[in-house]
C-alpha cells in the first residue's frame, strides 16, 4: 500500500486549517485593550494642591504614627496608581525617603536616605508625588513633622508604601 498521497492530503489539510485559525485572528481593528500602560492624566499645577486647607488633622504624637496617617493621606491621593495585591518579587526601584511636614500639613523639604539611583525617573515621579498630595493631616500635637517611608515601585507605575504594603509574592 501506498501511504504517500493519503499523507500529503494529510498534511495539506492540516497545513490548511492551521493558516485559517492564524488568519482568523488577524483583525484590522485596533485591540480593545492597550499592550502597555497608558500614563494617568497629567496632575492640576502644584499651586492648587499647596494653598487647598488641611481637612485632615492627625492624632498622631511621634513620626511613626504620623507615617502611618501620610502613608493613607497618599493613597487616598493616588488611589488609581497603588498597585494592588502583593507585589511581586523583583520590583523596578525601591527608595527611602524623608518628607518634613509643617503645621499646616505642607511639605516644607524631602530628603532621599537610599534613592534608586539606577531611575532617575522614579526619584523625579516620588518627589512630584509627594509635593502634590499636599496638604497632609496637620500634625496638631508635634507641630511639625519629619517621617520617612519606603517607596515601593513597580515597572508599571504603580507603588506602594511600606507602611501600607500588601507584602510581595
Amino acid at each position: 500500500m501506498n501511504y504517500l498521497p493519503r499523507l500529503r492530503h494529510t498534511l495539506l489539510a492540516a497545513t490548511s486549517v492551521g493558516v485559517a485559525a492564524i488568519m482568523a485572528g488577524c483583525t484590522s481593528a485596533p485591540p480593545s485593550v492597550p499592550a502597555a500602560p497608558v500614563p494617568a492624566a497629567p496632575p492640576p499645577p502644584v499651586s492648587s494642591h499647596t494653598t487647598a486647607p488641611a481637612t485632615h488633622v492627625s492624632g498622631a504624637t511621634n513620626p511613626r504614627d504620623y507615617r502611618r496617617d501620610a502613608a493613607t493621606h497618599l493613597y487616598g491621593q493616588n488611589a488609581h496608581r497603588i498597585f494592588k495585591g502583593q507585589m511581586p518579587p523583583l520590583l523596578y526601584a525601591i527608595g527611602v525617603l524623608q518628607v518634613e511636614v509643617d503645621g499646616k500639613g505642607r511639605v516644607t523639604s524631602t530628603n532621599w536616605m537610599r534613592a534608586p539611583s539606577h531611575a532617575p525617573e522614579v526619584v523625579a515621579e516620588i518627589e512630584r508625588t509627594v509635593r502634590l498630595a499636599a496638604p497632609y493631616p496637620v500634625p496638631a500635637r508635634m507641630g511639625r513633622v519629619t517621617y520617612t517611608d519606603t517607596w515601593l515601585w513597580h515597572k508599571s507605575g504603580r507603588f506602594q508604601l511600606d507602611t501600607l504594603t500588601e507584602g510581595q509574592l
